[in-house]
């Protein structure tokens, strides 16, 4: 006969013991057991117990007052913490400001990467991710306060190359959910927005010999369920507790959107235009950035509403969104329902998606700021008497190739004027953004130089990209004084080198005609000749070539910059993410042909990719006519990318 593991949450909780480490899933209001927790606070109150626990979360859990880890932030209930996010769950940060906790932050990828190895066994995360930010050993290892004296991270050499080797733990306690248990504890997720951690931390908890309590909404008949979409098998489930229905909505203020769980998609005109003020502006900006067939994460907060204005501009289809709680494709959603998207195309595990973001899977990644320096390191882990939680930040900054971060230039009531092409600073924020040095390295800008990677820090007023002397002025809003709005403003000097007007249709009501610019060639801005080095460089990243016409547009362009030299020259060719139409690849070949035999000099043509796909399509064509196909930039099957 078979015993239900159906139990009441009072009885679930009872059996976490003084000094466990438990761990809980979720991510802001999606997947959170909130019956669950609500009943270890309950018991904690009335009975004293558990004490001294050690709460390990990836994602922020909470939203900034009672609900989610919350219930968790009493003196004496919590020992240690170890969270990817502390600015959703105040009660336990201000219990890390206080002392009363020893208090950790470490990156959201490792964490449930963590979760991954300790079930298979291992004893933690090598990894470089962390290298130069507040989490290496040589600067904090990832400890918020001067109660955390254990050493959790360490520093080791692998191939000449430093890592991070983060330490595993056992897990005594695991809280997960999904959507629906049988008797057996079998799980289904069908109405989650997300699936997040929930199985590689139910593994974790059997490999550590602990327990695992699920929260569901629903009961089925043992045997009814689809084994195809059972996401944690009952032998990983020691408890199911089913929950009301005010415990168990789909995110914080959603109860149930069908489209954030892939059950229908919505038209996208549905969704509510964005005002037109500062953050948006700046959203606005961002997406300027974008190119076709670009892979994109945002963030939470201002870096949100970036997807919101590619569902405006109807370049959704062009653009794959992700988020690194696993959406693949779609419009993310903002505020309450962040972390989720309508329309989505795949959804990943937290694990892999991490995974993803760890391996160069994105081609750009949108952040926001909480301070900036002017060797253009940022903050947003740790700030005055806040403490946020770096989250998955230090992941998705260190392995993509452009990390853009957004930012109002000042906070605190901040009020401009955006109207007719043109924005004016109304009353200046009271804090401003920018500082001489940030409190705590999240994103360290030297080691984004030695790796070669593209920043850019956009606000309403103003564009500053990474350079080799720190932060450089590139662009400014129209209707903003230079001196009066930034330079004034700011606790050291920028680079200043000739900075243009931003684009005027940032600042209009109408769209901003982005698919219209991002489906055009734009060719002759992506060739480009240096004459003392006699090279052309062509950037080719990004590019889609999907018609015969294309393709002469790119000849003709060619021969404008290349047939007045008069001498052949050598060549760089940018194919990373580059895409060829199958019906244009002959014709595409033959061009590549008649340009190398016109204006370049024999074995001094470098073309590269990243793109697996790209380089054996290519390699055919080009095989045939005996030119050379492009190589991975990882590789040096060529020689260097740049012949300098």
């Amino acid at each position: 006969m078979t015993i239900s593991k159906i139990v009441p949450a009072v009885d679930a909780v009872s059996v976490i013991r003084d000094g466990d480490v438990v761990a809980s899933s979720g991510w802001l209001g999606h997947g959170v057991a909130e019956a669950v927790l609500s009943a270890i606070e309950d018991r904690f109150l009335t009975h004293g117990a558990p004490t001294n626990l050690t709460l390990v979360w990836a994602g922020g859990q909470g939203d900034r007052a009672d609900r989610g880890l919350n219930h968790l932030g009493h003196e004496g209930l919590l020992l240690r913490t170890i969270g990817g996010h502390y600015g959703l769950v105040p009660k336990i940060e201000q219990l890390a400001i206080d002392e009363k906790i020893e208090a950790y932050n470490l990156p959201e990828g490792i964490i449930v990467h963590l979760y991954r190895n300790i079930a298979s066994g291992g004893p933690g995360v090598l990894s470089t991710v962390g290298i130069g930010t507040f989490v290496d050993p040589r600067i904090e290892g990832g400890k918020v306060n001067d109660s955390a004296v254990e050493d959790i991270v360490e520093l080791t050499r692998h191939e000449d190359e430093d890592w991070l080797f983060y330490r595993g733990f056992p897990v005594d306690v695991a809280i997960i959910r999904g959507t629906t248990a049988d008797p057996l504890g079998n799980i289904t997720t069908e109405k989650e927005a997300i699936s997040l951690e929930i199985l590689h931390l139910a593994m974790a908890a059997k490999a550590s010999g602990g327990y695992v309590i699920c929260q569901v909404e629903r009961i089925a008949e043992a045997g009814s369920l689809d084994s195809r979409d059972v996401r944690v098998p009952g032998i990983l489930v020691d408890a199911v507790v089913v929950a009301e229905p005010d415990q168990h909505t789909q995110s914080w203020n959603t109860v149930y959107n069908p489209a954030m769980s892939g059950e229908l998609r919505i038209p996208s005109e549905t969704l509510d235009p964005l005002p037109l003020d500062e953050r948006t502006v700046i959203a606005r900006r961002a997406a300027l950035e974008l190119s076709a067939d670009d892979i994109v994460n945002v963030g939470l907060g201002l870096p949100e509403l970036v997807g919101r204005i590619a569902g405006e501009e109807r370049i959704h289809d062009l653009v794959t969104f992700t988020i690194d709680t696993g959406v693949i494709g779609g419009i993310p959603l903002s505020g309450s329902d962040f972390g989720a998207a309508v329309n989505r195309e795949a959804l990943l595990d937290h694990a892999s998606s991490f995974d993803f973001i760890d391996g160069g899977g994105l081609t750009t990644v949108f952040l926001g700021v909480a301070e900036c320096d002017g060797s253009g390191n940022v903050n947003v882990s740790r700030f005055g008497n806040r403490l946020a939680g770096c989250g998955g930040s230090i992941n998705l900054t260190q392995r993509t190739q452009n990390v853009i971060f957004l930012t109002t230039f000042s906070s605190g009531g901040l009020e401009v004027s955006v109207m007719d092409g043109a924005l004016e600073i109304v009353k200046e924020g009271r804090f401003g953004k920018f500082t001489e040095q940030v409190g705590q390295i999240t994103f360290s800008a030297d080691v984004a130089k030695a790796k070669g990677q593209n920043i850019m820090y956009i606000t309403e007023r103003c564009v500053f990209v990474l350079g080799p002397r720190g932060l450089t002025l590139t662009e400014v809003a129209p209707g903003v004084d230079i001196d009066r709005d930034i330079l004034s403003r700011l606790p050291f000097a920028p680079v200043v080198e000739t900075p243009r007007v931003m684009d005027r249709s940032l600042f209009m009501r109408k769209r901003m005609g982005l698919r219209r610019l991002m489906l055009e060639l734009n060719i002759h801005d992506r060739l480009t000749y240096d004459h003392a080095r006699n090279t052309v460089f062509m950037d080719y990243s990004g590019l889609h070539v999907r018609t015969p016409e294309d393709v002469i547009e790119i000849r003709e362009a060619v021969d404008a910059l290349l047939g007045p030299i008069g001498h052949r020259v050598k060549a760089v060719v940018n194919y990373d993410r580059f895409h060829l139409d199958e019906d244009v690849v002959d014709a595409y070949a033959d061009a590549v042909q008649y340009v190398q035999n016109t204006y370049y000099i024999d074995g001094e043509v470098i073309r590269h990719t990243t793109n697996a796909f790209t380089r054996l399509k290519l390699d055919r064509e080009l095989a045939k006519r005996r030119l050379r196909s492009p190589a991975s930039p990882y590789t040096d099957e060529t020689g260097p990318n740049d012949p300098a």
